[in-house]
């Protein structure tokens, strides 16, 4: 007996080891499940949230090398009435570095290296230079050895080459200066935002109208595609009318024929009516969609009869079944073609491009008055990134309002 419980005790501790061992490796799983997941998290958030700090910058930040992705904003000091910018500088005297104000720029001076190593330059104004009169030759050029007395130092010098830097001031001490090349000296930063840049690109060539007829282009198409699918699909979907289904069809393949096939045909539609140039052509030939009816058909058939018929025994009209028993079932396929719609009517780009001209800013969309911007701010890439960031910021707020529809099975909903 005692031989047969040891047994029982030792399987029964491998087997918790063996548990242990496969929770720890499944924990293992997850962890490199999740980090994995996370990486691209990052890849794919990223350019977003540089895009969204860039349009936070001014146009020197912008360009700063290497990039950074927080806005900078150089700091400075009111001296005597005028801001004058603050840099890092040590002091001609000696000691560490502190802040200083630019006082004068341009002042002469030069690159000097040791004898022994050429490569490593500081500039130093002349003023702290004298020429020893002797030379060195550096790939057969003579060079002048100057005895430099700069920051608390002496020494022999070789004059590689001339120069010109800045004349700093500390402004709480005007006795100490220091000097250092004005393009490379260490500005002194702060992390900021320029809201101002936002305004700014409104500003540009009626931008603001822009946006007012692209969001009011979107609502329009968004709620006339909506009605006509919901009307078109309970149609498909639930009355029963001759050619029914060869009309189904029919208007189903009209999702095959690519758009540029269409343009032409429907620029001349738009020409007859007298729509070029106006909201109208943006808005009347796209409220009517194949896809937005076969998708609420689809989902209008998946409803049971049995609640249709109930509303019809109750003396509930069609109008009626259809706007309180289907569309309430169907939140998830309205919200999916609403968010659809929205996003085409949104960054839609081709067709205003050939019914709006150029010159007609009182009906410029987005999409245009965002490639004008990209030829305008060619220089100031922070208002081309302020423009971006306007038009993606409405559609990521949109789709994250209305994606959790998309999950949602209309069909268990209808029984709940």
């Amino acid at each position: 007996m005692t031989n047969l419980d040891t047994r029982s005790t030792m399987d029964a501790e491998t087997g918790r080891r063996q548990a242990r061992k496969a929770r720890r490796r499944k924990r293992l799983g997850y962890v490199g499940i999740y980090a994995i997941l996370g990486l691209f998290a990052i890849a794919m958030v990223f350019p977003f949230v540089y895009m969204f700090f860039t349009a936070l910058k001014d146009s020197s930040d912008v360009f700063t090398y290497p990039p950074r992705v927080l806005p900078y904003e150089p700091q400075t000091l009111e001296v005597d009435g005028e801001p004058l910018p603050l840099f890092q500088i040590e002091a001609v005297d000696g000691g560490d570095l502190r802040e200083m104000v630019l006082v004068e720029s341009g002042v002469e001076a030069g690159l000097f290296a040791a004898e022994d190593d050429l490569e490593t330059t500081i500039a130093v104004p002349l003023e702290f230079a004298a020429d020893t009169g002797r030379t060195v030759s550096v790939d057969g050029e003579a060079l002048p050895v100057f005895t430099v007395t700069f920051a608390g130092e002496t020494e022999d010098l070789v004059l590689v080459r001339g120069t010109a830097v800045g004349r700093f001031v500390d402004p709480d001490d005007s006795t100490v200066e220091g000097f250092a090349v004005v393009r490379t000296a260490q500005a002194t930063e702060r992390v900021t935002a320029r809201w101002s840049n936002y305004s700014e690109v409104l500003g540009i060539r009626d931008f603001d109208k822009a946006i007012t007829n692209t969001v009011l282009i979107t609502l329009l198409v968004m709620a006339g595609s909506l009605f006509t699918s919901i009307m078109g699909g309970y149609a498909f979907a639930r009355m029963e009318f001759p050619g029914r289904d060869p009309l189904f069809v029919g208007y189903l393949g009209s999702i095959m024929i690519p758009f540029v096939v269409l343009i032409i045909p429907l620029f001349q539609i738009v020409v007859a009516l007298d729509w070029n140039n106006t909201i109208a052509a943006l808005v009347w030939p796209f409220v009517y969609t194949a896809y937005g009816t076969f998708l609420m058909r689809q989902f209008f058939v998946s409803i049971p009869k049995d609640l249709e018929e109930a509303a019809f025994m109750d003396g509930a009209s069609r109008w009626r079944i259809l706007w309180t028993i289907f569309v309430p079932l169907s939140w998830p396929a309205v919200a999916t073609l609403a968010v659809f719609q929205f996003l085409y009517a949104w960054n839609s780009f081709i067709w205003p491009l050939v019914v709006i001209d150029a010159g007609n800013t009182e009906s410029f969309v987005l999409t245009l008055a965002l490639s004008i911007l990209g030829g305008q701010g060619a220089d100031q890439p922070q208002l081309i990134f302020a423009g971006v960031a306007m038009a993606v910021v409405i559609p990521l707020v949109v789709f994250a309002m209305a994606q959790r529809y998309f999950v949602e099975n209309v069909a268990s909903s209808g029984i709940k």
